[in-house]
């Protein structure tokens, strides 16, 4: 514990710079709507404030998360898949993705990818790792595939299959052409026996949440994109999907079965092979 709270001092410090407290920011607020800490008074504001106007946001936040779990689950499980490449990891909550994939495969091998400072500030608690596998932190922005890849290497066997993952993430890449060219780009490094798992867009972009949007995007935060179904379709960048094909997150393979209404808007969630 000693050692950890030497490291989160020193990162703070070292990081507290390129930590804008003025502006909400994305990752700060999607932890918060998950019930998580690492946030500002003016990320919980402006999360507020959008719940206010769309208060669907919680459960897409929510059931964004719960599909990485049932997606990594799957990969690691049925699949096989040994090895992951979280792009957009955002803040630590619960069931990250090397905890998912490492309770099935211990052998598992993660590199998680970013560039918020404050991600990066609570790095050393994701580089965890089971004593066969191994987790590792990147510093890159998903529109520089090529540093991705790069650092990912450090850790992954680019010559064998790798599960990538966008959880809700790609909507920051605002033209559509340029989000289809990313994820063409590093699939296209991947070998065959490869995996696409995108959760993002909605199943119906209501007025109230395309306001929330609006507003969320006019008060100086990143822009985010809210794609309808055929435009996350195109994410997929022409790789088939696996049965169910491309749907609302809670009809992608539940482990459940629902006893209340599931949320009229929901994320749309998919996985795709590289065959």
């Amino acid at each position: 514990m000693g050692d950890d709270q030497e490291f989160f001092s020193k990162a703070k410090a070292e990081f507290a710079s390129g930590i804008d407290r003025s502006v909400p920011h994305s990752a700060r607020i999607w932890n918060y709507w998950l019930g998580g800490k690492d946030n500002f008074p003016v990320d919980r504001v402006g999360g507020d404030k959008y719940a206010e106007i769309f208060p669907g946001i919680t459960d897409i936040a929510r059931l964004t998360r719960y599909f990485l779990k049932r997606s990594v689950g799957f990969l690691a499980g049925e699949a096989r898949v040994r090895q992951f490449l979280d792009v957009g990891t955002g803040l630590p909550t619960v069931d990250n993705t090397h905890e998912v994939a490492q309770r099935v495969a211990p052998a598992s091998r993660i590199v998680y990818i970013d560039n918020d400072p404050m991600v990066l500030v609570h790095a050393h608690a994701l580089l965890t790792s089971t004593p066969e596998g191994a987790t590792d932190y990147v510093e890159a922005d998903m529109r520089d595939p090529a540093a991705i890849l790069a650092g990912a290497a450090r850790t992954l066997d680019l010559d064998e299959p790798v599960g990538l993952t966008f959880m809700g993430v790609l909507g920051h890449i605002v033209d559509d052409q340029t989000a289809v060219e990313i994820v063409s780009r590093l699939m296209a490094a991947l070998p065959s026996g490869s995996f696409l798992a995108i959760a993002d867009g909605a199943t119906h972009i209501s007025s109230e949440f395309a306001a929330a949007q609006r507003d969320y995007d006019e008060g100086g935060s990143v822009p985010y994109k809210l794609r309808d179904r055929e435009q996350v379709r195109d994410l997929f960048a022409g790789y088939p999907l696996l049965e169910p094909g491309l749907v609302p997150c809670l009809e992608w393979r539940p482990e459940t079965t629902l006893t209340a209404d599931a949320p009229q808007i929901q994320p749309l969630a998919g996985i795709a092979h590289k065959e």
